[in-house]
């Protein structure tokens, strides 16, 4: 597929604030900024919260693991329900829900009624909440500004996070003092709100489907076909685990570094994150000058060195006052990646499977923080902190040495829009949506001289049609005329084709013509359709 320089990309893009002069993007943009205070602050309040209730650098790095553990049931069915259903309904819910469960761990912490198996429970809740909002909160963005503005809006999007990270632990921390954690999660509770407001707001049109919608467990397989199928996706996936299977290490085990190795106070904790945050706003302020200035991968390996640095000092810089350099350092390393990540991650993919492949990513990231944050509270303890920590910056060091053949890809944004190039199919009656399997064959006639680079050629197309559908390929030569190879595959029903038409895009249309340019001179390919009986 086409592929363009990122740096020129960069260097063509709008004004990194251009998204802003959407209201509804201003809107969400603010509201999830408020939300996401809360959530920071639920997160300073949960973690200290555990130090209280329970000692065991095990049990304060479940905390994580509890918040991101649903991503690896849920993530993918939450994205296939974002790709059929009204994303402005489903958020609402959504946020409803998670408004009640912070409400309710607020109300017992205040009570005296907390413990620490109830506190993961509560926090393995509002992962689940998580896991079902964050595929659709991803997919809204390309729906509120143009096309040309999405790079800059992921971007500000990050930045609006890490905006929340400066905020939300400072605040925490001093509220934690003052209140209690309770009192933190209670804030959480009303920042649900915000966002609830601006969707209640929202006069959301949605598009009307020319076929109806695909049934959940239907899109789920076939959102994992395309994950399996895609090449660029699983580029952007395998970054996402070299990276942040080390880089979970800092923050699992920042709250014990703070309270046992410094004998530090809810405040400073606050404080540190807080630094976290203020280096990532900091940091997605150059990173357009710096896009500009060395190439995307160059900066990733960079970041990530950084980030590996970063956990050595954590480690062995038993100071409070060296960490806050530190820290701020840790927060520019790790917008330079993430930003990165999930601009590729929305830009590699297709509208028609963007939530699902988003919830593909969202399930990479949070599983490898899930298993990191276990990995490295189990071998802090049974060894040490600090060889925890040192262990992790090694195994940064080792994801960028393999990462350096994987590169991050970026498209064309025409090369994902739909060709609508195949003909539509001849049907002698009326054909049931739901009757299947569909069998499609395919027919070329090819010099024995080509044979060869013509079935190179088919390997992309096989992969290409798995990734739209097909459960099923096969490239047959006949036995009688050798100069005929037939490709067959199978979509579940006469539905799925007929969305398998809508799905190939324009660069996929090259992909076609790559294998057809082989056909001998005269010929043409026959297709056929053939039904189950």
């Amino acid at each position: 597929m086409n592929t363009i320089n990122r740096d020129q990309a960069i260097a063509a893009a709008p004004s990194a604030w251009q998204p802003l002069r959407q209201r509804l993007f201003l809107s969400l943009w603010l509201a999830s900024i408020a939300s996401s205070i809360g959530t920071w602050m639920h997160e300073v309040g949960a973690g200290w919260l555990m130090t209280s209730l329970s000692a065991s650098p095990l049990m304060v790095a479940l905390v994580q693991v509890a918040g991101a553990a649903p991503m690896f049931l849920l993530a993918l069915p939450a994205g296939a329900l974002a790709d059929i259903i009204d994303k402005r309904k489903y958020l609402l819910m959504t946020q409803a829900g998670m408004a009640v469960v912070a409400l309710v761990l607020a109300i017992l912490t205040f009570a005296g009624m907390m413990s620490a198996p109830l506190l993961l429970l509560f926090t393995l809740a509002m992962g689940v909440g998580t896991a079902l909002t964050m595929p659709a909160w991803s997919a809204l963005t390309p729906e509120v500004v143009p096309a040309a503005d999405l790079p800059a809006a992921i971007s500000l999007s990050s930045v609006g996070v890490n905006v929340a990270r400066a905020l939300g632990p400072a605040i925490a921390g001093i509220i934690i003092s003052l209140v209690g954690p309770w009192a933190t999660f209670a804030v959480n509770a009303l920042s649900f709100f915000a966002v609830i407001t601006v969707l209640a707001m929202w006069r959301r049109t949605p598009q009307q489907p020319v076929l109806p919608a695909e049934r959940l467990f239907g899109a789920i397989r076939v959102g994992w076909r395309y994950a399996r199928s895609s090449n660029h996706l699983q580029r952007v996936l395998v970054r996402t685990l070299l990276f942040f299977l080390g880089a979970s290490a800092g923050m699992s085990l920042l709250p014990l570094i703070v309270r046992g190795e410094l004998k530090g106070s809810a405040e400073q904790f606050g404080i540190l994150l807080g630094c976290v945050g203020v280096g990532a706003v900091a940091g997605a302020m150059f990173l357009p000058w710096l896009r500009r200035q060395i190439a995307v991968n160059q900066l990733v390996a960079l970041a990530s060195l950084t980030y590996a640095a970063v956990l050595l000092a954590l480690a062995w810089v038993p100071n409070f006052y060296g960490l806050i350099p530190v820290m701020l350092i840790s927060g520019a390393a790790w917008i330079a990646v993430l930003s990165s990540l999930q601009v590729s991650a929305q830009t590699s993919v297709p509208a028609w499977v963007k939530a699902r492949a988003l919830a593909v990513y969202i399930l990479v990231f949070f599983g490898t923080m899930a298993v990191g944050g276990l990995v490295w509270g189990l071998l802090a303890s049974w060894v040490s902190i600090s060889v925890s920590l040192s262990v992790a910056g090694g195994v940064m060091i080792a994801g960028v040495a393999v990462g350096w053949w994987v590169k991050l890809p970026v498209l064309v944004a025409d090369d994902l829009a739909p060709s609508l190039h195949w003909p539509q199919p001849l049907l002698s009656a009326d054909v049931d949506g739901e009757r299947g399997p569909v069998m499609i064959t395919v027919e070329y006639e090819i010099a024995p001289a080509d044979a060869e680079a013509f079935k190179q050629a088919m390997e992309q197309v096989r992969r290409m049609r798995n990734r739209n559908g097909s459960f099923s390929w096969q490239l047959m030569q006949d036995t009688e005329n050798p100069n005929l190879w037939i490709e067959l595959f199978f979509d579940e029903s006469w539905l799925d084709h007929l969305r398998h038409h809508g799905r190939v895009t324009r660069s996929e249309l090259k992909i076609e013509s790559s294998a057809r340019r082989f056909l001998m001179p005269g010929t043409q390919v026959r297709i056929r359709h053939l039904l189950k009986g």
